[in-house]
């Protein structure tokens, strides 16, 4: 039963449990169907399970997190943590550690999280309410909250967030074991929902987006039409109410929202980057399981003007602290990025959704850019120390106040660390997808996956060191011999393109080609939307081979890009670099890398849980305070991945590096 169930879910996205005429046209092949053995991915999903799990259980013990919920069963004492949304750190460690036990049954994890589901729902309301801001105190609640249910949801209460994580939660928990305790919980939470709005009942356009995927998931186990109606009664309440337009202020004015017109008349990524990205992702799955088309075209021009005119080199989005949001076109500073963890999570999400819409690679170039890059750059390599804001520069002559230098092991808004703890087990998910005859290779990970195409049974088998190296051999096991169309992605960065825009490009194209072999002898084949397409009947054993390019690329930022002028990035495979103190003598945003500067790259299995790290002799400036003088000089530069930045203590780190010296700024301090 349980195997039956893990095979039903994969990163949110559940087949059906009853006949749906719409959804998405591919497919994507379960993580449970994944079995990982991968120097890479393996370590972090190891680490996720036996750390980053119980650390964030114990911290949401330990903060009063779980208090919250035993004190609403009583409806006595005070909410002690600080925000109202603070449930929902338990809900997503609960469905990261499902998705973990799918894969690694744990029974004393499994005792200790029906233990936490029977706390909360000892704190449900008898009509499905479950809120422990009010609850606890229905007379005096927690100030975000409101004198009444919903009254402050347009705003900040946070109720319809959490119900959206609850039901996020509830659904992998049911996956991953058969049970319906926490799953009825949910439902009954949605019943109410249903109730409460709707058409010719309340209306409100969520505060902070999630409820909509979650319902989403709900309809898909229970093929209950309400809950996939709500969802979309929700995304169309945006911009009903029409604010104050005429105002600058972000909250006023219902950017920060994403609230200030209808979603379809929308075409630019605005407002509050996590909401952002979870309204985008909940617009995909309505528009797949109803058809909208409305909802297509808006997503796809704003998925255009965010990768186009918002997007940093390494994946992340939100560039503006105030607000979390995004910024203008082309706002893109370095010193003051603030790029949350959470937005690059959920970045993730939508870029999946796209790509099973539309079956382009360029939407996985999106999500492998970030998911390599802006997003486990969030969180230490012990598992337990994390970044909420993921910095493009910090230097000892410029501290912004919100700037992380150092990591945290937990934060009074902890919404970062959990995500991680939800989004990481489920990283193989991402690996395939299927439609009809069509195979897709999205992501380069060893291991083997479990397919059916066309009812036939077949294994593929991935064989690589990436991303350190670009030699990948996949082996095709089918239980009979099968006509299959393998579409395996090239990724952009292999075809001289820095990102799905112009807003990156590369300095100097690469020469290198590109073959296919199969068998090891070359084959022919044509390329669509991004895809190798190898079409034949593929029989036991057939092996596939290519290599793609390692060359170290300077990236260049456009133009429209005044800060990043005259600079370059590094991107080698798709893993961008930055140069930190530790490995540079102290300092790291005084290097400077002349045009002609050469880099060898080299494993290095004892740095970092071992890394590829490029070196290079370069340029530096240096500065005689005593004597007043400024000099430059050549010195040896070493550049790591940016994802493991911040692992060795506080220091300067940056990402782009000036190609000569146009002018001095001299700083008074």
């Amino acid at each position: 039963m349980i195997k039956k169930l893990c095979l039903l879910f994969t990163l949110g996205l559940a087949l059906s449990a009853s006949a749906q005429k719409k959804d998405y046209p591919i497919q994507p092949v379960p993580f449970t169907s994944v079995k990982l053995d991968d120097q890479f991915w393996s370590s972090k999903i190891e680490t996720n399970r036996t750390v980053t799990i119980p650390a964030s259980f114990a911290r949401c013990e330990s903060t009063g997190r779980v208090k919250n919920f035993v004190m609403a069963a009583e409806h006595q004492g005070k909410f002690c943590t600080v925000y109202p949304f603070d449930d929902t750190d338990i809900y997503k460690t609960i469905e990261g550690a499902s998705y973990s036990m799918a894969v690694h049954p744990d029974p004393k994890l499994s005792a200790y999280i029906d233990s936490l589901i029977n706390i909360v729902g000892k704190a449900q309301e008898p009509d499905g309410y479950l809120y422990t801001a009010r609850s606890i105190d229905p007379i005096h609640p927690q100030a975000w909250a409101g004198p009444e249910r919903w009254v402050n949801e347009q705003k900040s209460s946070h109720e319809l967030y959490n119900c959206g994580h609850m039901y996020e939660a509830a659904a992998a928990h049911f996956m991953a074991t058969g049970k319906r305790n926490f799953l009825n919980i949910a439902l009954k939470n949605a019943d109410l929902l249903v109730r409460t709005f709707g058409p010719d009942k309340k209306h409100v356009a969520p505060g902070h987006e999630i409820v909509e995927m979650g319902l989403v998931r709900l309809y898909r186990i229970t093929g209950k039409t309400d809950y996939l109606n709500l969802a979309k009664f929700f995304i169309d309440q945006r911009g009903i109410k029409a604010y104050n337009k005429k105002s600058t202020n972000v909250y006023e004015n219902g950017t920060y929202f994403q609230d200030d017109k209808p979603v379809v008349d929308q075409d630019e990524a605005e407002g509050h980057a996590v909401r952002a990205m979870y309204l985008y992702s909940g617009m995909a799955d309505v528009a797949a399981l109803t058809g909208d088309t409305a909802y297509l075209k808006a997503i796809d021009k704003i998925w255009n003007n965010m990768v186009g005119k918002k997007m940093y080199v390494q994946g992340s989005i939100g560039a503006v602290g105030d607000g979390e949001r995004f910024g203008d076109n082309y706002e893109l500073p370095n010193a003051t990025a603030y790029n949350e963890t959470c937005a690059a999570i959920g970045n993730v999400f939508w870029n999946e959704r796209m790509f099973l819409l539309h079956g382009d690679s360029k939407y996985i170039d999106v999500l492998e850019k970030t998911l390599y890059n802006g997003l486990i750059s969030g969180v230490g390599l012990d598992g337990k120390s994390f970044f909420y804001t993921n910095a493009m520069q910090v230097s000892d002559s410029f501290t912004h106040p919100d700037l992380e230098r150092e990591r945290s092991g937990w934060f009074t808004c902890s919404c970062c660390p959990t995500n991680l703890v939800r989004l990481l087990p489920s990283v193989p998910g991402y690996m395939y997808a299927e439609n009809g005859s069509d195979v897709y290779v999205n992501l380069f990970i060893s291991g083997t996956a479990s397919l059916m195409v066309n009812n036939k049974a077949i294994k593929i088998t991935q064989q690589n060191n990436y991303p350190w190296q670009g030699a990948l051999a996949f082996t095709i096991d089918p239980a009979a011999a099968t006509e299959m169309n393998l579409m395996i992605r090239i990724p952009g960065w292999a075809q001289n393109r820095a990102i799905p825009s112009d807003l990156y490009s590369y300095e100097q194209p690469s020469t290198q080609k590109i073959e296919i072999k199969v068998n090891g002898k070359p084959v022919d084949y044509h390329m669509v939307k991004g895809y190798a397409v190898i079409s034949k009947k593929w029989k036991k054993n057939d092996k596939v081979e290519l290599t793609l390019p390692m060359d170290v690329q300077r990236v260049m930022a456009n133009k429209a890009l005044p800060e990043d002028s005259a600079k370059v990035a590094l991107q080698r495979g798709p893993v961008m670099y930055c140069a930190e103190w530790k490995d540079n003598g102290g300092k790291a945003t005084n290097i400077i890398i002349p045009k002609n500067t050469v880099f060898d790259a080299a494993f290095e299995p004892s740095l970092l849980n071992g890394v590829m790290v490029l070196k290079a002799n370069v340029k530096s400036v240096n500065i005689d305070v005593a004597n007043q003088t400024i000099s430059t000089e050549t010195k040896s530069m070493t550049a790591i991945p940016y994802y493991a930045w911040a692992n060795r203590g506080k220091g300067e780190m940056t990402v782009w590096f000036p190609e000569q010296v146009k002018a001095i700024e001299l700083l008074t301090r």
